[in-house]
C-alpha cells in the first residue's frame, strides 16, 4: 500500500482535498453505517480501497470508479487483516482454567473451518479469501519487520515434537535468549518443540537465570504439545514473567493447524499456504539461521536456504549454524554432505559451521551480524 493511506478506525477518517475528493486511502474494516453524518457530508472518493466496509446504499454514488471495493466475505476471520496475530488475538476466546474451551478459541474455529473446507479447497471464493488473507499479513509482517536492520533477523529452525525438558530445547532457549539481549530478532516456524523454545528465549530475555530456570519448570509439567496443560502452562508463564521489552517473530500455519502456535512469540504471522510461509520465513532471517535437529522439514529447509545463500538470492550469503554434531553428522549426516558439495564447488558461498556449544553458536551469529 506504498501511495496509500491507511484508514483502520473513524477516528483517521480523511477530509477532502482542495479539489473535493478524497483520494488515495484505503479503509479497513469500517462500518461507514455507524457514522451517517460522514457519508452525508457527501464526500467524494477517488482512487481508493474499501477492504470489507461496511457502505450503505446512499453511499455508493460518491465512490468513482477508480476505486476498489472488496467485501467482508463473511469469513471466520478478517480477510483484510492489517495487523499480525499476537497470543491474545490468536487465542481470543481461550480460557487457562478452562481445558476446553480451546476448543472454541479464535485459532481453533478457524483451523476447523480450514479442514472443513479442505486444504486444497476448491471454492474459489474461499480461495480468494485465503490469499487476501496472507497478503494481508505479509504486508502487516513487512511493516513490523521495517522497524529494524534486515540483519537483526535470525531464524531459528529445529523439530515441532523436541520435548520441553529435552537438553535440545534448553539449549535453543538460551541462545535465543542470548541474541535477543543483544538486539536480534528471533523468528521461527511459531510452533512447538524447538519452535517454542526460540520465543520461550525471546520472551525471558532480560531475565535473570534463577527466573529462566523457574519457568522451564513450569513449562515441565506438559514436555509434548500433545500433554493437557501444554497451552495453559504457557499462559501461566505469561502471566507471571510478562515481557513489554522484547520481540520475537512467530511464523505458524493453519496448514499445520494440529500444532498449537506459540503464545510466547509477541508477534504471529500465520498463514494458510505453507509454501509461502516456509519461504518466508527463510527469506527473511537475513541475519543467519541455526538449524537445532529437527526432521524431514528441518531437512528440507536446510537445502532451500543452501540454495538460496547458493545463489546470493538477497546479495549476499548468510550462516548456517548446525546446533548438534553427533546428530548432524550421524544420525542426518547432512553436515558432511554440504562440506564435501561444497569443496568440489557445487555449491558456492556457504558458511557453514556446526558445534554443541550454546556460546558458539551465539558467536557465530555475532560475529556476522557484526562485522
Amino acid at each position: 500500500m506504498n501511495s496509500y493511506i491507511p484508514i483502520e478506525n473513524t477516528a483517521e477518517l480523511p477530509a477532502p482535498d482542495d479539489s473535493g475528493f478524497v483520494s488515495h486511502y484505503v479503509f479497513q474494516y469500517i462500518d461507514f453505517e455507524e457514522i451517517p453524518q460522514y457519508v452525508a457530508a457527501g464526500h467524494r472518493f477517488s482512487d481508493c480501497c474499501f477492504l470489507g466496509c461496511e457502505i450503505p446504499s446512499g453511499m455508493e454514488d460518491q465512490i468513482g470508479s477508480t476505486c476498489l471495493v472488496l467485501p467482508r466475505m463473511g469469513r471466520k476471520y478478517n480477510v483484510f487483516r492489517s495487523r499480525l496475530y499476537t497470543g491474545e488475538t490468536l487465542y481470543q476466546g481461550y480460557d487457562p482454567e478452562n481445558e476446553e474451551s480451546l476448543d472454541t478459541c479464535f485459532d481453533s474455529v478457524v483451523y476447523a473451518d480450514y479442514m472443513t473446507k479442505g486444504k486444497e479447497c476448491r471454492n474459489i471464493r474461499e480461495t480468494i479469501g485465503r490469499s487476501m488473507h496472507d497478503r494481508a499479513i505479509g504486508d502487516a509482517m513487512a511493516d513490523f519487520l521495517s522497524r529494524f536492520d534486515e540483519k537483526q533477523i535470525v531464524a531459528v529452525m529445529g523439530g515441532h515434537a523436541l520435548l520441553r525438558t529435552d537438553v535440545a530445547y534448553w539449549k535453543v532457549v538460551r541462545i535465543s535468549k542470548a541474541l535477543t539481549e543483544k538486539g536480534k530478532i528471533l523468528a521461527s516456524g511459531g510452533g512447538p518443540g524447538a519452535m517454542e523454545a526460540t520465543h520461550l528465549g525471546a520472551w525471558m530475555a532480560g531475565r535473570c537465570e534463577k527466573e529462566l530456570q523457574d519457568a522451564l519448570k513450569m513449562l515441565s509439567c506438559a514436555p509434548s504439545f500433545r500433554d493437557e496443560g501444554w497451552l495453559r502452562s504457557a499462559f501461566e508463564v505469561r502471566k507471571k514473567y510478562p515481557q513489554g521489552r522484547y520481540v520475537s517473530l512467530g511464523i505458524p500455519t493453519w496448514f499445520y493447524g494440529h500444532e498449537p502456535a506459540t503464545p510466547f512469540a509477541t508477534h504471529i504471522a500465520k498463514y494458510f499456504l505453507n509454501s509461502v510461509r516456509e519461504d518466508t520465513l527463510l527469506s527473511i532471517a537475513k541475519g543467519g539461521i541455526i538449524y537445532s535437529p529437527g526432521s524431514a522439514g528441518t531437512l528440507q529447509e536446510i537445502f532451500q536456504a543452501a540454495a538460496q545463500n547458493h545463489y546470493r538470492t538477497f546479495g549476499y550469503s548468510s550462516p548456517m549454524v548446525f546446533l548438534g554434531k553427533e546428530y548432524y553428522t550421524r544420525e542426518m549426516p547432512v553436515y558432511p554432505l554440504l562440506g564435501d558439495l561444497l569443496s568440489r564447488g557445487k555449491y558456492r558461498d556457504l558458511l557453514l559451521s556446526i558445534t554443541d556449544d550454546e556460546n558458539e553458536v551465539v558467536d557465530r551469529i555475532l560475529a556476522f551480524t557484526e562485522h
